[in-house]
């Protein structure tokens, strides 16, 4: 084992802005040592917060509790880093060492009975205690959550607990490494340039580099979405289009050693035992306990609501699209790998709208900057480029930038990695390797903003889809959520809130992409310069709620599967024959297949974080919806009371607060779900 007197990851972080990761200086072989440094330094605080013979009080319990895991939280941070973004094969190796253990290390903290009765006292005493609002949250955090996580069990019912927790952190481990094996060894090559018609010449530009990136000849579409989409979009191929859906939507569940079927039903068999222990009656019911939606019921009750309306628009789009092929005497019945792309077609047909007259003008660099003046219009934030030299990153393709706000006072770095490539984990991300807190001092945040957008190739620009770069606005609103936090205990900064509240930060940042401000100063031509033209502007406005049924099915159906496996309790799950019950009982349209299949199904099978909780989505644009209108009836989107609000009693404060009241601050009453459908375009 490395000497950990020389590891990097064990020195306090130095350099600019309180201190920066040692991203540069990092190997791989550091981290195994440093974790199990960090785990023995949290315990060796926590043993003497608990041998402390003065009575349990917020500053020698609560305060010391918070101060306990800063090592093994700076050591986290850059591992998190690395293992989203360069997940290689010794980075795999040690994370399926590590998971296990860091499970049972977690275990030991909940387990620990004398530090419980002492985070108890502080909790029951904390209204008599003197303390100011926020610290008596924090009691009230560090109480709910080992209650939670166990701490009131038996002992015989702790052992069993331990034992679950450190299975199912192999489980996700393992899941999570099949899913990227598949992504990454799994591509359609393309040997002809006829393979592509129809598509665009960027999109073929990028496959092309793709293709020599993997060292073969022609043009590769990658088991990517940001690659995937636009090949079926646009492909005039039909049974190219089809091998490509088929490779994306099999991912997990193509056979053999990365096939994640038996991972699943072994997963769900250990949540719903866990659940068991716990008290609840299912691990839906455990998990939504400290949600906004408090029960699976009433996550149920808003699915329902919105799913007729959406299958009742899907079956227009899909007459529409058959109509299409029909003229076009394509002699086919729509089938999912035919969506995109007959929907393109109708598109077209009705809004004299085409997704490749988009494109040109969605440049990855320009967009960027469209984000960071919205930041600044709204919240008086300025992003200033970092120097290379004095602020290091992690790859090549990541850059980062200083934050300052209104007073000129820096408030955090931001760090942008867009592109897809080896060792990444699909999708999109925010994560904040340092939490914002004025605990002890002022500390600056540090916040990643993850993408897997196909790289262009050299010198050219990297050019996004509508979906794309609604994404690229997505992340930056968690960004902006952990940027903003001007909260004290780092527990409760940033997006460290209700799982079904915290998408709602990222999604209302999603409205100002198509703001004519942000469209018309950057929405530039790559080839022209020229900025969207005003009648493309009126186009996209007109086809906002274009295939709004589609968007909305593909998203439901992942969340109605999510909770439904949750709700089953101690029912025994084949996962293909719950996947394929489920949704026939529920009445998916034939056409359209699950946003995220069960196999590949990363928000709820690598972590438990959107276990039972991707509805989260769904709730948090009813609330988004609502505080959108907020805007449009105080004469726009730009309007700086209405801005000035939301920073105040949704970005700033954490979860200093409950959600619901800091909601109501923000609009002054709850939000109901008549603006979502009138957002979506369903009858209310």
């Amino acid at each position: 084992m490395q000497d950990t007197r020389t590891n990097p990851l064990l020195a306090p972080w130095s350099g600019l802005h309180g201190g920066l990761p040692p991203f540069g200086r990092v190997a791989v072989t550091d981290f195994e040592p440093a974790l199990e440094a960090g785990m023995a330094d949290q315990l060796a605080r926590i043993d003497a917060i608990v041998a402390n013979p003065t009575p349990p009080s917020f500053a020698n319990t609560s305060a010391e509790l918070e101060r306990a895991g800063r090592l093994l939280e700076r050591v986290r941070a850059v591992y998190e880093v690395f293992s989203g973004g360069l997940n290689d094969d010794a980075m795999q190796e040690v994370e399926r060492r590590m998971a296990p253990r860091l499970a049972a290390f977690a275990d030991r903290i909940v387990q620990n009975e004398k530090l419980f009765a002492r985070v108890a006292a502080v909790y029951e005493t904390r209204r008599q205690a003197g303390l100011t609002p926020e610290q008596q949250r924090l009691a009230w955090l560090h109480y709910t959550d080992l209650v939670r996580a166990g701490a009131a069990l038996d002992a015989t019912a702790k052992q069993r607990l331990a034992a679950i927790n450190e299975e199912l952190a192999s489980l996700y481990t393992a899941f999570a490494q099949n899913v990227l094996k598949d992504e990454e060894t799994r591509a359609v090559v393309l040997e002809s340039e006829a393979d592509l018609a129809g598509c665009p010449d960027a999109f073929r530009e990028a496959a092309a580099a793709a293709a020599r990136q993997r060292g073969v000849e022609g043009w590769a579409i990658t088991n990517t979405r940001s690659s995937v989409e636009p090949f079926l979009t646009y492909a005039d191929r039909r049974d190219l289009r089809e091998k490509v859906w088929r490779m994306f939507v099999d991912r997990g569940a193509t056979g053999g050693p990365t096939d994640n079927h038996a991972v699943i039903a072994r997963i769900l068999a250990l949540r719903a035992e866990r659940a068991r222990l716990l008290g609840f009656a299912t691990h839906a019911h455990w998990r939504l306990q400290d949600s906004m939606a408090t029960t699976p019921e009433r996550a149920v009750e808003l699915m329902q609501a919105v799913w007729q309306p959406a299958v009742a628009r899907v079956a227009a789009e899909v007459a529409d699209m058959q109509a299409v092929a029909d003229r076009e005497a394509a002699g086919i019945r729509i089938e999912p790998w035919d969506y995109r792309y007959y929907a393109e077609k109708v598109r077209k047909a009705t809004y004299d709208l085409d997704e490749a007259e988009i494109t040109p003008y969605l440049q990855l660099e320009q967009l960027r900057e469209g984000m960071f003046v919205t930041a600044e219009r709204l919240f008086g934030l300025r992003f200033k480029p970092a120097d290379p030299e004095r602020v290091p990153v992690y790859h090549p393709d990541v850059r980062a930038w200083e934050v300052h706000d209104s007073a000129d006072r820096l408030i955090g770095l931001f760090l942008l990695d867009p592109f897809a490539r080896t060792g990444k984990r699909s999708g999109a991300w925010m994560a904040a390797p340092r939490g914002q807190e004025r605990f002890d001092g002022d500390v600056p945040a540090i916040v990643t903003n993850n993408c897997n957008f196909t790289k262009p190739a050299a010198g050219e620009p990297a050019l996004l889809s509508w979906d794309d770069a609604t994404t690229l606005f997505h992340e930056f609103g968690h960004a902006l959520h952990g940027l903003c936090s001007r909260v004290n205990y780092p527990s409760l900064s940033g997006t460290n809130v209700a799982r079904d509240y915290v998408e709602f930060p990222s999604q209302i940042l999603e409205h100002w992409l198509s703001t004519p401000e942000v469209l018309d100063s950057f929405a530039i031509h790559h080839a022209t310069g020229c900025p969207m033209p005003r009648p493309l502007v009126a186009k996209l406005e007109r086809a906002r709620r274009f295939n709004e049924g589609f968007r909305t099915v593909e998203f439901l159906a992942s969340a109605w599967i999510d909770m439904q496996l949750h709700l089953a309790g101690d029912r025994p799950i084949d996962p293909v024959s719950f996947e394929r019950d489920t949704l026939a009982t529920l009445g998916m349209p034939r056409e359209i297949v699950m946003r995220h299949r069960m196999p590949h199904f990363l928000h709820v099978f690598a972590d438990d974080g959107y276990a039972a909780g991707y509805y989260s989505y769904l709730w948090a644009d009813t609330i988004t919806a609502d505080a959108w209108e907020a805007f449009l009836e105080a004469g726009g989107p730009w309007d700086a009371t209405v801005a000035g609000r939301l920073l105040e009693h949704v970005f700033a404060v954490g979860n200093t607060i409950p959600p619901d009241e800091g909601y109501r601050a923000f609009r002054g009453r709850a939000p109901g779900i008549d603006a979502l459908m009138r957002k979506r375009g369903f009858a209310v």
